[in-house]
């Protein structure tokens, strides 16, 4: 009886959960192409052992990481016990051949059966302290599922609790294929102590009665998931071994048709219908909708918005999750235009193509008629007539990377973001009034101030030597040693020049030759592109790179971490490839080969020496993985004492001008850079360090506002690293 009842079940639950699983690979594969998306199979493989067996992003939270990562290997290991259920209907005393009567296998199975008890319990205990009804905007936990979040604990429990129950009736009948392992099945001896005054014939009834309820709680639990959030369970595999490697940071894909990169030198071609960047959800590629169903709701990209920090309607989590929604209520109308023949799953009959939107219910059809990005009333994330995206959602982004860094299933939201900014730019003209003038400005004069070319070089006047320009004093760079990419705020934004002047001179006095552009430079383009003006963009980028090329540029030196970015790994996509190096990645070289010699202040006083703190670029430290270099340079001058903010690192908080946000007033919540700067105000520190000019300027700003608000001390300075090594190296020239 066992068997066929065992059998049916499986039948019906399979049957369940493949028609979802089918009408998921069908609404998945209603994306536009995205190639390369299993290039280089070894380093892939490699990410899969990382990220899903190692639970590498996961365990950066300690404790729920820990509970994530013995729930996780509790599902690899106790899918043996899963086979050995269904053995069980056919061979009482069945055992897995080769292992299944093998002693460790027995204590894996146990241990990890109460491992996952225990986890279950940290779980809750998490849900409940931080849940949305406790802290609001302040949960992780703010606008997720949470009602299935519960039921999937509880499935679990039932998982493990069945498990014990049929394997400890096993051991009192003598069907426990583990039966010789002692007490290294110690759950389900446990369990066999408890229910042997029951007695034999009671004890098979158990056996039966616990493998079917054991079978059935797995087969709920399938069903469960495959129609639930909690598709990340098999999903997250497949978004890992597919994402963009090493991370979905730094360079942004190109603006992608059919798969291929869009050539704008030869836009007519593509045709009147043209798509660039995505105006509706089945304009995101196949891996953009695996992101969608992906989504775990755990909110940790949440957790480290800068945006959703300073009270702004943007949540990653949130965001994804909407276009996840809106995605599944357009799905029948999305796969009837790829499958023509598609049975609507709301009865409706075959359509043959074209398509008819009035053949598909209401809701349907109000989902295909609604803007992917439009005004909402209220809040953003609240069901509404307006669009999916509320566009102070899509502008309010920093493009600071946070939520890829923190994101254990590897979605690429700023990718998303992006993309959806590039249709509302380049197709709808629709962007933040703010930005008009950054558009203008560039297309003037080359740069995001407007200001004339001529004057590019009006930093080098104030130093003692004279800086070296390609075409003028020098024929080409292989003269030189490197390139000093200056960057557009090193040459016209007054603090920034003194990061300009403090490198040339730096490098001047270690011996390291250089020369600069001069008029000859222009804008990477890294604030268009964010901003989604790919023309723009690509417009700077060629320029550059025919220039760069015909100075036989090779090495390039720069101060902003956004050229550091664009020269680095978005002009490679032009076919021009470059030794680009940080300011502090240099000059971290140069102290450690003793060219630069930083002395202690003869003046300074006091234990510990002069507080600093450091604040990491999200286009450095993130975007690119440059952490220890600015580090180092603090660590190499004697008589500073570097104190690091609560967040730093990969879990920096963003000065706010990221994403072109640098050009746009925040409107909403509180700046984002008077946020950053209280935070680095908050260690005590007498220098806020920086190693990027957009940093400089926002934390400039912050120090600002606060000591006008008298919260801060007067004599508090924000500075770039590079200056505080000149004064070192200055108190030990031969002149001092």
């Amino acid at each position: 009886m066992r068997l066929a009842v065992g059998l049916a079940m499986t039948l019906v639950a399979f049957l369940v959960a493949g028609r979802r699983v089918y009408y998921l690979y069908r609404l998945i594969g209603t994306g536009q192409p995205a190639t390369g998306r299993l290039d280089d199979l070894g380093t892939r493989v490699r990410s899969e052992l990382r990220e899903v067996l190692g639970q590498r992003k996961l365990l950066k939270w300690s404790v729920p990481g820990a509970a994530h990562f013995f729930t996780f290997w509790a599902f690899v290991v106790l899918a043996a016990t899963i086979l050995e259920a269904y053995g069980a209907l056919f061979t009482p005393d069945f055992a897995i051949p080769v292992i299944g009567r093998w002693t460790v296998l027995g204590f894996l199975e146990d241990f990890f059966g109460v491992a996952v008890l225990v986890a279950i319990v940290c779980f809750a205990i998490l849900r409940i302290r931080q849940a949305p009804s406790r802290q609001a905007r302040g949960s992780r936990f703010y606008g997720s599922h949470t009602g299935a979040a519960w039921l999937v604990l509880l499935m679990i429990f039932n998982v493990v609790w069945t498990l014990f129950l049929y394997r400890g009736a096993q051991i009192n009948t003598g069907n426990f294929p583990f039966q010789d392992s002692g007490w290294w099945t110690f759950a389900s001896r446990a369990t066999a102590n408890v229910l042997e005054p029951l007695g034999e014939n009671a004890n098979e009834v158990l056996e039966t009665v616990g493998i079917l309820l054991q079978i059935g709680v797995v087969l709920g639990f399938l069903v469960l998931v495959v129609y639930s959030k909690h598709l990340h369970i098999f999903l997250a595999p497949v978004n890992v071994l597919t994402k963009r490697e090493p991370n979905a940071l730094g360079p942004l894909l190109p603006v992608m048709v059919g798969g291929q990169p869009v050539d704008f030198d030869n836009l007519e071609d593509l045709g009147d219908d043209l798509v660039l960047g995505r105006g509706k959800v089945e304009d995101f590629t196949w891996k953009g909708m695996l992101d969608f169903a992906t989504c775990t709701e755990c909110g940790r990209c949440q957790s480290q918005c800068p945006a959703w920090n300073t009270d702004k309607p943007l949540s990653p989590k949130l965001l994804i999750m909407a276009l996840r929604d809106h995605a599944f209520a357009k799905a029948p109308y999305m796969i009837a235009k790829e499958h023509p023949t598609y049975l609507a799953s709301t009865g409706g009959a075959p359509q043959a193509a074209p398509i008819e939107l009035t053949s598909f219910p209401a809701s349907v059809r109000a989902e295909v008629e609604r803007p992917l990005v439009g005004e909402t009333e209220g809040d953003p994330w609240l069901p509404s007539g307006g669009g999916v995206i509320d566009p102070d959602v899509l502008w309010s982004c920093v493009t600071c990377g946070a939520c890829v860094e923190q994101c254990p299933v590897d979605i690429e939201h700023v990718d998303h973001i992006t993309d959806m900014r590039r249709f509302q730019v380049m197709i709808e003209d629709s962007f933040p009034k703010e930005l008009g003038g950054l558009f203008k400005n560039l297309e003037k004069a080359g740069n995001p101030w407007g200001i004339n070319a001529s004057q590019r070089l009006e930093w080098a006047k104030e130093l003692p030597f004279e800086v070296k320009q390609v075409g003028v004093d020098v024929e080409d760079l292989s003269e030189v040693d490197y390139l000093f990419w200056v960057g557009c705020a090193g040459a016209f934004e007054d603090r920034a020049k003194k990061t300009t002047q403090a490198v040339a001179e730096l490098l001047h006095t270690a011996g390291v030759s250089f020369a600069v552009l001069g008029d000859g430079e222009t804008c990477t383009g890294d604030s268009a592109r964010r901003a989604g003006n790919e023309f723009l963009y690509q417009m700077f980028a060629q320029q550059n790179t025919e220039a760069l090329r015909e100075v036989g540029a090779k090495r390039v030196v720069v101060t902003c971490a956004h050229c550091f970015n664009a020269l680095g790994n978005e002009y490679p996509q032009l076919g021009l490839e470059l030794e680009v190096v940080h300011h502090s990645q240099l000059l971290d070289q140069l102290v450690r080969e003793r060219r630069l010699v930083p002395v202690a202040d003869p003046a300074a006083n006091g234990a510990g020496g002069l507080p600093v703190t450091y604040h990491d670029p999200c286009y450095l430290g993130r975007h690119n993985g440059v952490y220890a270099p600015p580090r180092e340079l603090i660590g190499a001058v004697p008589g500073l004492e570097l104190r690091e903010m609560p967040r730093h690192g990969d879990r920096s908080f963003c000065c706010g001008a990221g994403g072109a946000r640098m050009w746009m007033e925040e409107q909403i919540g509180t700046r984002i850079n008077e946020t950053r700067t209280a935070e680095a105000l908050g260690t005590g520190a007498e220098r806020i360090a920086i190693a990027c000019p957009f940093c400089r300027v926002m934390l400039s700003d912050g120090l600002t506002a606060a000591q006008a608000a008298g919260t801060a001390p007067e004599t508090t300075q924000v500075v770039d690293v590079s200056q505080l090594l000149l004064d070192a190296v200055r108190r030990g020239a031969p002149s001092a």
